[in-house]
């Protein structure tokens, strides 16, 4: 069973095995949301199911003429992407045919960007088996896998049962009461946001104060595959300044990008830490929250 990553070597052999197992496409661009489909049309690991950030990986809520987003109520999170309830999440699941004997395996072409909310969402489910392709479809392709191109056959309806939560979700009120307190919050957009000097997506600038500020992109070597564990774990401690690990609550804009963070942290020996999935795009809603520049 791969739990955390796998490399494109490593899915070859689970391919060729027979093992049950789905391979998921998540491939997204935040600019462009029809960008990520397209992509997928135009090349993807044979047999992978397409899972879309936008209408697959987050509440789809409804949304006014004017563009205003409203979650439905039973959404788990807030934000620009809420997260489905987790009964929503296993009839998706179970639409696309995964089922809980399968072994699953999500990639992107983004640095891991955005298949790693898939991942934190199966684990959330209560599914341990899942696993990131270490670089993407570019590892994938660079062993010589294969590629396909168009819309796949669709699978079986399967039935995914939820299981106990096996990553924590925390709620804004959790992040608000932990301020100032043994909470340590880790911020993993780009610097020039977490610092309030452009915010492109959001309505106002800034960051959660008292937050730690690192880069998704800070866990990824030049290769696009992710930075050894005695690497990622020497990074974190430089990080933490000597506060505890199991104090980690890991956000970012809407709750995507913090799980390269988060899964980084496991690939290093931490225990697993909980995620903000609102994020700053829930955060900074409410003016009376405090907002931090800098």
């Amino acid at each position: 069973m791969f739990t955390t990553l796998i490399t494109a070597e490593q899915l070859l052999a689970l391919k060729s095995s027979g093992a049950p197992l789905m391979v998921f496409d998540c491939s997204f661009d935040l600019m462009n949301p029809a960008a990520g489909a397209h992509q997928y049309l135009e090349r993807h690991i044979p047999g992978a199911v397409y899972a879309n950030l936008d209408t697959d990986l987050a509440d789809a809520g409804v949304v006014e003429p004017d563009g205003t987003h409203h979650p439905h109520a039973d959404a788990a999170s807030g934000g620009r992407h809420p997260l489905p309830s987790r009964e929503k999440f296993a009839m998706w699941l179970s639409k696309v045919g995964f089922g809980n004997a399968m072994q699953a395996v999500v990639y992107d072409r983004q640095n891991a960007n955005y298949c790693g909310r898939l991942w934190w969402m199966l684990k959330w489910a209560g599914h341990d088996a899942v696993a990131v392709l270490d670089g993407g479809l570019q590892a994938w392709q660079a062993a010589g896998g294969a590629v396909s191109a168009g819309e796949e056959p669709a699978h079986f309806q399967a039935n995914f049962r939820l299981g106990p939560p096996l990553r924590r979700l925390v709620a804004t009120s959790d992040v608000q009461a932990g301020l100032g307190g043994a909470q340590t919050l880790i911020d993993a957009r780009a610097t020039p946001r977490f610092r309030g000097e452009v915010e492109p997506l959001d309505p106002v600038a800034g960051h959660i104060p008292g937050a730690f500020n690192r880069p998704f992109a800070q866990n990824l070597g030049p290769d696009g595959r992710f930075k050894p564990a005695a690497q990622l774990r020497s990074e974190f401690e430089q990080l933490l300044q000597g506060r505890d690990p199991s104090t980690v609550v890991h956000h970012c804009g809407s709750g995507v990008s913090a799980i390269p963070n988060l899964l980084a942290m496991e690939l290093a020996g931490f225990a697993p830490t909980a995620l903000y999935a609102g994020s700053w795009s829930e955060w900074c809603r409410d003016p009376s929250r405090p907002v931090a520049r800098g």
